[in-house]
């Protein structure tokens, strides 16, 4: 669905009255950035990018794009690993200049801010109030509210605090038609009819567009302990984070599983990185225990779990973080490498889920499957065990052409996925489905579910002017492959 030129211009006419020159913009080197998105698989077009200051100046922009039938895209940091913010024609709705901290209400423990806000930002604001806002990502710095919340991302905290379905009492959504859904609520009980917040929170902008949200803030973490261990097999470390469950409750904080080779790649290209453990070892795992409570002695409680663990041969080494220095160089381990493989060459990606109880049987059972497929290639499986979410990446094999590699990753998604599926897990974890799983998703969710969706996706956006083309194809305004590039 694209506009034609008089309908364009007019478009372009009236947003430009309304918002300003400045804050519509068609310069191609203006609107370059917003067309690919951080892995560079797509690129797409648009007629301008604008960038409205509040909610009614988004109300405003989605009214008059309606009433012209130009699509509409949503964007924040553009950080989206799936294709979800490119847009194909239209408009590209940039909410960087909604970046307001509305209020901190401190009795409540919650926070209402604007979806244009940096994450970074929001914890930042939230530490100066004496709280903690939980969500931690690696793009913390550069992704904003209103992508976390289109995509209910997750982070390495998922395991004691949730993701941002959790995280999230009310929303503010501008609808498609233009009119302001004010769910704005702080209330931990409101059986007023249908949750509608949970319709937008990982609909990447096809249902509605969040202006707001009402984030749930917590005790400050005022005891921390950190520990990197070392294991023969996913298997072992299964069992030790079951024990770390039974012993901490929700004192523990993460559980973050590497591989080997994940530990390699990021000792490789990161000045400064250290191998933790004096041998290498099958898996590792990065674990933290917190508690608000300053004379908690989790170190005691944390070594205690490992000395078992570590008399029963679960455990093959360990080190506890000594110094705030220490446990942040453990941390960097786990949270540069994702950054890091691209710079083994090509990587085809999967961001999958199954029950915790089958994590270590997936991580085993994918890998020599992959193997098997296509010898030499390198897998980093990498995650959040405590949750069930593994990054389930493939690097090329060391010497093969990047592109004839990465031709084989329908291939491979069928492996990857078929597995997942037979362990009655997910497809997409805390990434979205946007362009580069959505036809996958009409594979293998259930055909009823499928159904629901195009039928919220029409009851909220008749004309499928609200990122077309994302999550479910809706009409033929797009073509069945979306381009790639590269």
């Amino acid at each position: 669905m694209t506009a034609n030129g008089s309908t364009g211009t007019a478009l372009i006419e009236t947003l430009t009255a309304r918002l300003g020159e400045a804050y519509v913009l068609t310069a191609a080197s203006d609107i370059d950035s917003h067309l690919t998105e951080s892995r560079g698989l797509y690129r797409g077009e648009a007629l301008a990018v604008v960038r409205p200051k509040d909610r009614d100046e988004v109300a405003f922009v989605l009214q008059e794009c309606a009433k012209a039938s130009v699509p509409v895209v949503p964007q924040g940091g553009n950080t989206g690993l799936v294709g979800g913010g490119v847009p194909y024609g239209g408009v590209v709705l940039s909410l960087t200049r909604l970046d307001r901290i509305r209020e901190i209400d401190p009795v409540n423990a919650t926070m209402t801010v604007e979806a244009g806000c940096i994450l970074k930002t929001v914890q930042d604001a939230a530490s100066d109030a004496g709280y903690l806002f939980p969500l931690s990502l690696a793009s913390e710095g550069s992704c904003r509210i209103g992508g976390n919340l289109a995509t209910n991302a997750g982070g390495t905290a998922v395991l004691r605090y949730g993701n941002m379905r959790d995280l999230t009492l009310g929303l503010e959504v501008v609808l498609a038609d233009g009119r302001v859904w004010d769910g704005l609520k702080g209330l931990r009980k409101d059986n007023t009819g249908y949750d509608l917040k949970d319709l937008f929170i990982g609909s990447e902008g096809t249902l509605g567009v969040i202006t707001a949200a009402v984030l749930k803030l917590f005790p400050k973490p005022h005891a921390r302990v950190t520990a990197f261990i070392g294991c023969a097999s996913p298997y072992d470390a299964l069992k030790v984070f079951q024990r770390l469950r039974e012993a901490a409750g929700d004192q523990l904080t993460a559980f973050e599983y590497m591989p080997e080779f994940g530990i390699e790649i990021v000792l490789k290209h990161m000045p400064g990185s250290v191998r933790p453990l004096a041998e290498k070892h099958n898996s590792y795992a990065l674990i933290e225990l917190s508690s608000p409570q300053k004379d908690a002695d989790l170190q005691s409680q944390l070594e205690a779990v490992l000395g078992e663990a570590f008399e029963e041969g679960l455990v093959q080494d360990a080190v506890l973080g000594s110094s705030e220095a220490q446990s942040q160089a453990l941390w960097g381990l786990r949270e540069h490498l994702s950054e890091v493989q691209r710079m083994e060459g090509g990587s085809i990606k999967h961001d999958v889920a199954v029950p915790v109880s089958r994590v270590a049987e997936f991580i085993d059972v994918a890998t020599r499957a992959c193997e098997a497929e296509m010898p030499g290639v390198r897998v980093c499986a990498f995650g959040h065990f405590g949750d069930g979410n593994i990054h389930f990446n493939l690097s090329q094999p060391v010497g093969m052409d990047k592109a004839e590699y990465l031709s084989g990753w329908e291939r491979f998604n069928r492996i990857v996925h078929d597995i997942v599926h037979s362990m009655n897990g997910s497809i997409s974890a805390e990434h979205g489905i946007g362009l580069i799983k959505r036809d996958e998703l009409v594979h293998y969710k259930d055909a009823v579910a499928i159904d629901l969706m195009h039928s919220l996706k029409r009851a909220l956006d008749p004309q499928n002017i609200l990122n077309p083309g994302k999550v479910v194809a809706v009409g033929d305004d797009l073509p069945a492959a979306f381009p790639k590039v590269g």
